[in-house]
């Protein structure tokens, strides 16, 4: 019993998407399963994208959260990855980005420093996801709060100095008016994720006794 407790402890951290859809150790499956991820990471940004209330500059929308989310539940890999594949699809044209914009424009414009730190954010948070801090609400309220902060933080230097905003206009236009926001999202992303992966592993544990 002690050897299986010990096991147990040593068994490395699996992520949301592990637990729900394992990998199987062969090639072709597992990239089946990564290109299929990938896609449902792609499709709920899109949807995200749209969600969006217009201001000025930079328009608040649901992509943060899913961003997070995407990384804690598929960990830094394929979460960075998806990300990527995202900025990717949109630069080749397909209207994926907030209202109907798609392009390599997004890509230079206002909204640049935000949709690169999404890469580095999904990183971050599935980085800490994959230590165990997506098993409780505080660990994954902070490493949430990271990524935001990664994401704010690229947004506003490329305003103030890839845009030449200056400091004063970037922070009113690209950080200000979403803070409140952000909180909202990061409450709901930490809630959210560790009671996922509770509900999982409880109904992995019945399927195993059943």
């Amino acid at each position: 019993m002690a050897r299986a407790k010990r096991a147990e402890v040593s068994a490395p951290h699996r992520s949301l998407a592990g637990l729900m859809w394992p990998a199987r150790g062969m090639a072709s499956t597992d990239a089946l399963r990564a290109a299929v991820l990938v896609a449902l990471g792609i499709a709920l940004l899109t949807l995200s994208a749209k969600v969006n209330l217009p201001l000025p500059l930079v328009p608040m929308t649901l992509q943060t959260l899913v961003v997070l989310v995407i990384g804690a539940a598929y960990g830094w890999r394929l979460g960075g990855t998806t990300i990527a594949a995202y900025l990717a699809v949109g630069a080749l044209g397909a209207p994926v980005f907030a209202g109907a914009s798609g392009g390599l424009a997004p890509l230079f414009g206002a909204t640049a420093g935000f949709l690169f730190g999404f890469v580095v954010a999904a990183f971050v948070v599935g980085w800490l996801a994959g230590r165990g801090w997506d098993r409780a609400v505080l660990p994954m309220f902070a490493a949430m709060a990271l990524g935001h902060i990664v994401i704010l933080a690229m947004g506003f230097a490329w305003l103030a100095f890839g845009r030449h905003f200056g400091v004063e206009k970037a922070w009113a236009v690209g950080v200000a008016p979403f803070l409140a926001g952000m909180l909202v999202k990061n409450t709901l992303g930490a809630l959210l994720v560790p009671l996922l992966r509770r509900e999982i592993e409880r109904c992995s544990v019945l399927a195993r006794n059943a």
